[in-house]
């Protein structure tokens, strides 16, 4: 119930909503999903990550600076073009 009220959600229907989508019930919508993931502090891309590395990822990158993100997309490109040339 506290994310829900958190998150703006009114509290009288904050805990069978957030109930209900933990359990798979209903989806939340973009907006909902990113005032979760201000009261959380992830960024919203958390809650689509499909597997625990690529949540890992998100969380990190979303904790750095733009100037820092910057570098992290470099050295994937570097990774990946090495990748691809390993071919």
């Amino acid at each position: 119930m506290a994310l829900g009220v958190a998150a703006g959600i009114d509290e009288f229907s904050a805990s069978p909503r957030v109930n209900q989508y933990e359990r798979g019930k209903h989806t939340p919508d973009f907006l909902t999903l990113e005032k979760f993931g201000a009261v959380l502090d992830v960024p919203t891309e958390f809650f689509y990550a499909r597997d625990d590395q690529m949540a890992e990822m998100l969380l990190l990158l979303g904790r750095l600076p733009q100037k820092q993100k910057g570098k992290v997309i470099s050295f994937i490109k570097e990774l990946v073009e090495e990748q691809v040339g390993e071919r």
